[in-house]
């Protein structure tokens, strides 16, 4: 990847200095989700501090993307609590709605651009309607946005123009234009072509270097393995293991994770 697409640095605050503090950035506390008669989180517990990259793996259909949406107030929980600073996320109307997710940015598996908008529009958007930025101020960070993500020269072009990496590394920049306190990842390179994952996690893994709170759901061990600081095992709706990289791919205890890693890796 040229210096172009990776000049994240220019951009955005160095690398930090770890200050946990008392309470974590976002906390899930016993919750339960169900569709139907389907248990699909049951009794979930999630700690994250801010700069943390958390990073939850786990087999397809164990609750991981379930888990971030309801994060993002995209599902209602039956039972449980989610906490962004201390605050119950999951009670209030539209505005507790929009507050949350101005904090809590979301990139999804499929980019969920708006196909008659051009790139420079989809990333101000949010910031024109939401946080009421003036026109001008908001297309200067655009701009600065996708030159930090090697795409300024798609700033007039329509969705369509682009490749998967390409709307993914938009989708990202989109994101950031509303400057979250943490982003949340479902399985962003899962859509993509293989060659085209290289440039979307590298520029997750510079977010990561200068001090982004992200949880990733992903399938990209080796991502897992070399940028978070927790990884953290679903199986069947449970979080079943939890700690560092090291702890979870070298030195598991989990059989059902040693059995799930010996598969994918």
């Amino acid at each position: 990847m040229n210096k172009k697409q990776t000049n994240l640095e220019k951009y955005s605050v160095p690398e930090r200095e770890f200050r946990p503090s008392i309470h974590p950035i976002i906390a899930v506390s016993d919750v339960c989700k169900n569709y139907k008669k389907l248990e699909v989180l049951n009794h979930v517990d999630l700690y994250v501090k801010q700069g943390e990259v958390v990073a939850i793996i786990g087999p397809s259909g164990s609750g991981k993307s379930t888990l971030l949406r309801c994060i993002n107030r995209l599902e209602t929980i039956r039972s449980g609590g989610i906490y962004y600073k201390n605050e119950d996320i999951t009670v209030g109307g539209n505005k507790k709605l929009n507050s949350v997710r101005m904090h809590i940015g979301m990139v999804f598996q499929h980019f969920n651009l708006f196909p008659h908008l051009t790139v420079l529009q989809n990333i101000t958007l949010g910031p024109i309607h939401l946080k009421k930025m003036k026109k001008e101020d908001a297309n200067k960070k655009a701009e600065e946005l996708l030159e930090m993500v090697g795409l300024l020269d798609k700033k007039d072009v329509y969705p369509e123009m682009l490749s998967g990496g390409q709307k993914q590394r938009i989708a990202i920049a989109r994101t950031l234009a509303m400057e979250p306190d943490v982003i949340l990842f479902d399985e962003p390179t899962s859509a993509l072509d293989p060659e085209m994952v290289g440039e979307v996690l590298q520029v997750m893994k510079n977010l990561a270097k200068s001090g982004m709170t992200m949880i990733i759901v992903t399938h990209e061990m080796g991502f897992a393995r070399e940028v978070a600081s927790k990884v953290v095992f679903m199986d069947a709706g449970e979080i079943t293991a939890s700690g560092t990289p090291e702890k979870i791919f070298t030195n598991c205890e989990n059989e059902r994770v040693r059995a799930f890693l010996e598969k994918v890796l």
